[in-house]
């Protein structure tokens, strides 16, 4: 059995009470350590997505897997308030060692009804019943992207920082998630910057703004006009900053065609 905390993960208690963890090899937390790990997939995330997308059975895109707690806190979530919706959820993780040891990873006590899921995607990486659908895909989230049949109602963009894990915020990198999105599709980030911003606006979203007093501002993006959210005015940002630009596959010397 793989222990979790290790020399590249260091389990850390964050504003909400739940534990995060430290990634020595982006030099980043998992989450947000002021807004609370449990915090922060509830929502930057779930509530905003499940706020949008009214179907009676989503299919969802979790980029990237990391500790689990988006598609954890989704299950949670949709269990409480939507118990008839089917949700179909979809991981990409690159770090194969992290999943494997996530049945030792300290969730909190919300999580605790879990346990039999955790324990399947830690050993099998998927797990199925007649409600929810979990598969873990362990490796290149772009690949992954480009060859995944299905198309996806949500997106939940939370990898690394842009300037951690670059490769995941481009402009090509969103051209690859528009495609393999429903055109009612809504993509959810914790990322404010202008970058990453003009790489979604860029392929056609449309950018909002998610606030509220119980976490810090985030990012909402779709594909169709939204009227619950504050729009990006994009062309009045773009006017401010000329030289700001979005990242690109080139810069960073990849090719993923």
């Amino acid at each position: 059995m793989t222990n979790f905390d290790d020399e590249l993960h260091q389990l850390v208690r964050s504003a909400d009470g739940s534990c995060t963890a430290y990634s020595q090899e982006y030099e980043e937390h998992y989450h947000s350590t002021k807004d609370g790990a449990l915090h922060e997939s509830l929502y930057k995330h779930i509530i905003p997505a499940l706020s949008i997308v009214d179907k009676d059975e989503i299919c969802i895109l979790d980029i990237c897997y990391g500790l689990g707690f988006n598609t954890l806190a989704t299950l949670l979530y949709v269990k409480e308030h939507f118990p008839k919706k089917k949700i179909s959820l979809y991981s990409p993780e690159l770090d194969a060692s992290l999943v494997q040891s996530l049945e030792n990873f300290t969730y909190p006590k919300e999580f605790d009804s879990l346990k039999e899921i955790i324990a399947a995607l830690s050993k099998n990486q998927c797990y199925e019943d007649e409600q929810v659908k979990i598969e873990i895909f362990l490796g290149d989230a772009r690949v992954y992207i480009k060859e995944f049949s299905e198309k996806f109602d949500i997106v939940y963009q939370d990898a690394f920082s842009p300037s951690s894990n670059p490769i995941l915020w481009t402009k090509e990198y969103f051209s690859d998630i528009k495609n393999a999105m429903k055109p009612s599709g809504v993509l959810t980030t914790y990322s404010i910057s202008l970058k990453t911003r003009l790489a979604l606006y860029e392929n056609d979203f449309y950018i909002y703004l998610n606030s509220g007093e119980e976490f810090r501002s985030a990012t909402v993006a779709s594909l169709t006009p939204l009227s619950r959210f504050e729009k990006v005015d994009m062309e009045h940002k773009i006017s401010c900053n000329p030289d700001a630009k979005a990242l690109c596959d080139k810069e960073l010397g990849v090719d993923y065609i």
